[in-house]
């Protein structure tokens, strides 16, 4: 079965085609980097990851583009409140962005490019959509993108326009006075006092957010690429900017295939820092095996929307244990087994291969992950009823091969990583500390709620005459 994509386009699935045969040409939108990462951008990062690992798992060679957006109105506010430059705001946060995509498994792109060092070519695109009539210059230097001009804008999002240009006028948004349009956005604006700023033929200033990506995506991807993809936030105004200039730039079409992945909710609700329900990744984290993490966020299709709750990232934890808990088992059969492949043996590996043909049907059917999870579990059950003391060496080694070649493509790792199981003991163990203070004060209810947590992170606690003992379940 061939991939097929969700397009964002057509609002289709559709066969994937690459420009190239064998080759992805793949630009993901990353983070404006002003603070450190939410779960919110971690998910995009997880999901799009994944879709690359399982291109290249099917033998694609993937060219994954992914940016940093290092200047902003965000940076620049920061910068100005530690009274430092914007490059020192934004170089610390790639810095800790790039920490945490690694706790997460996420890999890192083909390229990072950076808006600020690819200033060049933005001048460039702009110059050519002015000379094609565009874009237009205002009085004060601002460059426009002239959305009359592009007779297919609005293709990607399928919004009204006329209804979308009457709201804009009724808003009178800032700089509506100099544009001919209401959808007409910014390609070039003025500097503001105190703000970086780059020499231009019509202002001394700073790109506009949309053409970054243009720019970035032509000069490391080309003119034409098979896969757009970011969180469907950007579906409007973001990629339907990009899908304009590009093409009016470029004369050709600019992406095959769009992705968007769904919100991250929290308890039900959207995440906001009003609503106190913001979390950041390195927070969640410091709580939370970073593979429960990514696992959890492979657990429900990209297109749904997820809803991060501590039930559902218990459940998580809980399942994660289970192929942990295999790749234990095979690591110490390993140890001591020999013998070469016996005709039975040979007959269940062929048994085997149903769990991959299952993991590739789910993913090859729009990437899903739920079900390609599902078959990964079902696999583990499968082994765990099949190798045993008896199993001989080529049997476990090309089981093993085949449990952890498909838990790669998700990402996840097979082995405990020993440093984060010293720290959670550390945790756990001091969390039983203070439920035995608890217990002291007499405050019950404390004890009671330490207990829960616990075992909502996959903890039981169990009392005994030898003190209080834990294990995972």
């Amino acid at each position: 079965m061939s991939i097929q994509i969700f397009n964002t386009l057509s609002r289709s699935k559709e066969e994937f085609k690459p420009i190239v045969p064998g080759e992805v040409r793949m630009y993901v939108c990353g983070p404006t980097v002003y603070n450190l990462i939410h779960i919110g951008n971690a998910r995009p990062m997880i999901v799009f990851d994944t879709v690359r690992r399982y291109f290249e798992y099917k033998g694609y060679k993937v060219n994954y583009v992914s940016n940093f957006t290092d200047v902003d109105d965000k940076i620049i506010r920061k910068a100005q409140e530690e009274n430092v430059p914007a490059e020192v705001i934004s170089e610390r946060y790639i810095a800790e962005c790039r920490k945490d995509m690694e706790s997460l498994s996420v890999r890192e792109a083909t390229t990072h490019p950076q808006a600020t060092r690819e200033i060049d070519g933005m001048i460039e695109m702009i110059s050519t959509l002015i000379d094609k009539g565009y874009a237009y210059v205002a009085a004060d230097g601002t460059v426009y993108y002239r959305t009359l001009k592009f007779r297919d804008y609005g293709k990607l999002s399928h919004k009204d326009l006329t209804n979308m240009r009457s709201g804009f006028r009724q808003l009178q948004v800032t700089g509506a006075d100099q544009k001919e349009d209401p959808l007409d956005f910014v390609l070039w604006k003025p500097k503001k006092e105190g703000e970086p700023y780059w020499e231009s033929p019509w202002c001394k200033g700073r790109p506009g957010w949309h053409i970054e990506c243009s720019v970035m995506s032509r000069r490391y991807l080309g003119q034409q690429i098979d896969i757009h993809a970011g969180g469907e936030d950007l579906i409007f105004p973001h990629h339907e900017n990009e899908i304009a200039q590009s093409e009016a730039a470029n004369g050709v079409p600019f992406a095959r295939y769009w992705m968007h992945n769904a919100f991250l909710n929290i308890d039900g609700a959207k995440m906001s820092k009003s609503a106190g329900n913001f979390f950041l990744v390195r927070d969640v984290v410091a709580q939370y095996d970073p593979q429960v993490i990514r696992y959890f966020m492979l657990s429900v299709h990209y297109r749904r929307p997820l809803n991060w709750a501590e039930e559902f990232v218990a459940a998580s934890q809980v399942a994660y244990e289970k192929i942990l808990n295999c790749g234990d088992n095979l690591k110490f059969l390993l140890g001591s087994a020999g013998g070469a492949l016996s005709a039975e043996e040979e007959a269940m590996l062929a048994e085997a291969e149903a769990y991959r043909r299952s993991f590739e049907e789910a993913m090859d059917d729009d990437f899903n992950t739920a079900d390609a999870i599902t078959a990964l579990l079902e696999l583990v059950k499968w082994i765990n009823s099949h190798v045993n003391g008896e199993s001989s060496r080529e049997f476990l080694e090309k089981v093993q091969y085949l449990f952890e070649e498909l838990a790669g493509v998700l990402g996840l790792e097979t082995e405990r990583d020993d440093a984060l199981e010293e720290d959670l003991a550390s945790y756990v163990e001091a969390r039983i500390e203070e439920r035995k203070a608890a217990k002291k004060a007499r405050d019950y209810a404390l004890a009671d709620k330490i207990r829960d947590e616990l075992k909502s992170r996959g903890i039981l606690l169990e009392d005994t005459r030898e003190g209080v003992k834990w294990k995972k379940i």
